[in-house]
């Protein structure tokens, strides 16, 4: 009998499309997040249409990791206390509402959690830090946005360096002091959250990847995005199956408690 695929919960983005002045919601999961669960972590993505953070408690029982993507829209800059500095910027308060809760619940539970760019910065907005809301705006920083007018292969390109902490994990899979990594994102790390160690950075000093130091189980993100193509990449590749292997741990134990739970006798 086939072993049950580890699941990994990939959350929503909530989105208005339509044309003739038409516009309708909708719920949306990027491609090339799914694929790169799917082919680089060797697990099952998985959604929960219209979740919210008050069902947390039941639906992170059914699955063994949680990825948070990145997206086209920024986290609300009311959850640092700052107020929207340009409107015209897409938000998603629907997605704030079920990631920040969902972040600080995996971290407590010591779920596997893999951030990527707004999945990044949610994590550290959950964990009590602030973002730069426009870091191309703030002296001595990069324009670390991707270049207009070009297609995708382009976007995701190699855009600039960035450098590890000696002997931290990413320096492990990219078995190397430094990488190139893409670069797509006008927001990023103002102050770290407490709790959070930052493992790379950009030339600029701009915190690139960071570590949740308390947490028992894998947790990580990342400012770039390892999912695109992640396995033409070997330094992608290897962030991606070490999530996958945590999440596989986690699945194990997971299968174990619900044997256990499923042998005992009923109580009167």
């Amino acid at each position: 009998m086939k072993p049950s695929p580890s699941l990994v919960w990939l959350p929503a983005d909530h989105r208005l499309l339509g044309d003739h002045g038409f516009a309708m919601p909708y719920l949306l999961l990027g491609d090339k997040y799914a694929r790169a669960v799917k082919v680089g972590a060797q697990a099952q993505p998985i959604m929960f249409p219209l979740a919210d953070a008050s069902q947390l408690p039941e639906l992170l029982g059914m699955v063994d990791g949680v990825m948070l993507t990145g997206s086209p829209s920024n986290v609300h800059p009311s959850h640092f206390d700052e107020p929207v500095a340009d409107p015209s910027l897409p938000l998603d308060p629907e997605r704030d509402s079920l990631t920040l809760a969902l972040v600080r619940a995996c971290v407590e539970q010591g779920i596997p959690l893999l951030g990527i760019c707004r999945g990044f910065q949610e994590i550290n907005v959950a964990m009590g830090g602030s973002l730069y809301q426009a870091v191309h705006h703030v002296p001595g920083k990069m324009d670390h946005r991707e270049p207009d007018g070009v297609p995708p292969d382009q976007q995701y390109a190699p855009q600039h360096e960035v450098r590890f902490v000696p002997g931290c994990a990413f320096e492990q899979w990219a078995s190397a002091p430094t990488a190139m990594v893409n670069s797509l994102h006008g927001q990023g790390i103002n102050r770290l959250a407490p709790g959070l160690r930052a493992l790379a950075h950009a030339p600029d000093g701009m915190v690139e990847a960071f570590e949740v130091t308390g947490a028992s189980g894998f947790a990580y993100a990342v400012q770039w995005h390892p999912e695109w193509r992640c396995w033409d990449n070997a330094f992608y590749s290897a962030i991606f199956r070490a999530f996958g292997d945590a999440v596989r741990l986690r699945q194990t134990a997971r299968m174990r408690d619900d044997r256990s739970y499923a042998a005992e006798p009923d109580r009167p």
